[in-house]
């Protein structure tokens, strides 16, 4: 059984009942589910999982007054609820994972993720916020919320980025896809410094990532599981298979032998496999591009649309942001 699947009967079997008997007052205010850091709030988790951070347990979210007059009495509740469960032995937490579940004061929990009470307000504001933080603020479930105030706020995180904000980013990581995969790793190998080769391979592999969530106007999770949730994902999710090559691809460094400073300036080294996967990778890229509407012509080289892009965006004060902020 999975975290989520777990918390959800764990909650039906004691939560809603300590709440009905005891808390009669909060049974229409209080917000039920489980979200936040952790594998099981992605669904990801597995039995690699279960050493840390897990077990039967959820979250009631509450207004700052509510929580304020029944937070510690109400957590004192929780904590006596039975710790195992269904064959599942209760959580086990570790020296950081504290405060992820429980009784949770609401605009505390989106502070703590996205540092402010409430959704972004404007473009600035959205800008600011790293993806991998809307992605935890707005996974999980919610099982029941009869007030509303903790959904109105994650409806609002779950409308996705502002056009204006999405295309800026989408530019910034075109940016940084050229830079790292298409340029500075055949400049890296041509030196024969390996270390800053693979340096930009996992920044050409983490911008790629980030630029297919984009493109599916899904949030980029956690660096630890970026990757495997493109399965989950309707647009490009092939490109996961083809980043699994790039990262199994044996040393390159043979076929760099010999190549002098004016070599591959203007070509590519199609005996490097780790090139030709860029450039399969780019091209898949440019083509979604210019199925979104968001580019024109089939140039392969990334840095060549950044300026495209930017020309879509609306909001002058993100236009005028450099290419590769966001």
């Amino acid at each position: 059984m999975k975290g989520l699947e777990l918390s959800e009967r764990y909650y039906y079997a004691y939560g809603k009942k300590m709440i009905e008997e005891k808390f009669p007052m909060l049974k229409d205010r209080a917000a039920a589910g489980l979200a936040g850091p952790g594998s099981e709030c992605l669904g990801f988790d597995d039995a690699i999982s279960a050493d840390h951070d897990y077990g039967p347990s959820f979250c009631l979210w509450l207004t700052r007054e509510d929580y304020e007059k029944y937070g510690i009495c109400l957590m004192e509740e929780y904590r006596k609820l039975p710790k195992d469960f269904e064959g599942v032995e209760g959580r086990i937490e570790s020296a950081h994972g504290g405060g992820r579940v429980g009784v949770l004061c609401i605009p505390d929990f989106y502070y703590g993720l996205l540092g402010r009470e409430q959704a972004p307000e404007n473009n600035k504001e959205w800008l600011r916020i790293p993806e991998s933080a809307l992605c935890t603020a707005t996974n999980g479930k919610v099982f029941e919320d009869p007030l509303g105030e903790f959904s109105k706020i994650r409806r609002k995180l779950l409308d996705y980025y502002p056009e204006d904000v999405r295309i800026k980013k989408i530019a910034a990581r075109a940016a940084v896809m050229a830079q790292s995969g298409q340029y500075n790793y055949a400049r890296a190998m041509k030196r024969g410094e390996k270390v800053a080769a693979k340096l930009a391979l996992a920044e050409f592999m983490k911008n790629t990532i980030s630029m297919v969530y984009l493109l599916n106007k899904r949030y980029t999770p956690f660096y630890k599981w970026m990757h495997r949730g493109m399965k989950e994902l309707s647009v490009l999710p092939e490109i996961g298979d083809i980043l699994n090559l790039l990262a199994e691809m044996e040393d390159q460094s043979g076929a760099w032998e010999g190549a002098g400073p004016s070599d591959y300036l203007y070509t590519l080294n199609r005996n490097d496999k780790c090139v030709i996967i860029i450039e399969a990778i780019c091209s898949l890229i440019v083509q979604e591009l210019a199925a979104q509407k968001l580019t024109e012509g089939e140039d392969n080289f990334l840095e060549n649309h950044t300026m495209t892009l930017m020309r879509k965006i609306k909001d002058p004060y993100i236009r005028s942001l450099h290419v590769m902020e966001g």
